[in-house]
């Protein structure tokens, strides 16, 4: 193989490391690659041959994501699947980190995710936390339990370009009315998004928020879409 195929390889392995969710060659799973090479070990090899931090974001990580998102989306895989794939992903950024503190690599932009006010589950916020990180984007994390105050402190200190909003109950689920109000009283031009078993597009569209989606993988396709117009 010439340098380029080389090249080519060894990101498509990356990619599929990442879908399958396999960290080292001494990671027990998944089972079928035991002893095979995984993320540190082709990351390593990438770099070594100075193959930019970017180029192995984009056509690597971001790649591998992009498919556990798709599949999980369309139910071909399940909720251990995204997590061990996350896994690998932060294997890989952790790796990659030194390149981003020096300005080599950059993110998307910063999304800021919250389960509301009076709401304790952060299951779903979670997932989409993991699949926005594998996207490229940074996460600011508020947690759960989530006040407007909190979310507009947040939106104050950073430079956020979108607010996601989870929420698992019927009764909870009502807070996102006053707080989707307070963020576009406060800051119009950032879109919000909610998300959460009990709501609905409807109910999306009544509270004024700017994307309803059922899976974590609708905020990223919706946050790639919006910014590459914008």
């Amino acid at each position: 193989m010439n340098s380029s195929s080389d090249e080519n390889y060894f990101l498509s392995q990356l990619a599929f490391c990442i879908e399958r969710g396999k960290v080292n060659s001494s990671f027990r799973f998944p089972a079928d690659m035991i002893g095979q090479p995984g993320v540190e070990e082709l990351l390593s090899e990438l770099l070594s041959r100075n193959i930019s931090p970017k180029t192995i974001l984009d056509d690597a990580l971001l790649t591998g994501m992009n498919r556990v998102g798709e599949k999980f989306r369309d139910g071909k895989i399940f909720i251990p699947d995204v997590l061990i794939s996350a896994k690998a992903m932060n294997t890989a950024m952790e790796i990659l980190k030194p390149y981003i503190v020096k300005g080599e690599l950059k993110l998307k932009g910063k999304v800021v995710l919250a389960t509301v006010k009076g709401d304790l589950h952060n299951i779903g916020k979670n997932l989409v936390r993991m699949v926005l990180e594998g996207g490229g984007w940074e996460v600011i994390d508020l947690g759960i339990d989530v006040s407007s105050e909190k979310i507009i402190d947040a939106l104050k200190t950073n430079e956020v370009i979108a607010v996601g909003l989870s929420a698992l109950l019927t009764t909870t689920m009502l807070n996102m009315k006053d707080i989707v109000k307070d963020i576009k009283n406060n800051f119009p031009e950032i879109p919000v998004a909610v998300g959460g078993a009990p709501l609905t597009q409807k109910f999306a569209d009544e509270i004024n928020a700017d994307l309803y989606s059922p899976d974590p993988q609708g905020m990223l396709d919706y946050l790639n879409n919006y910014f590459s117009l914008n």
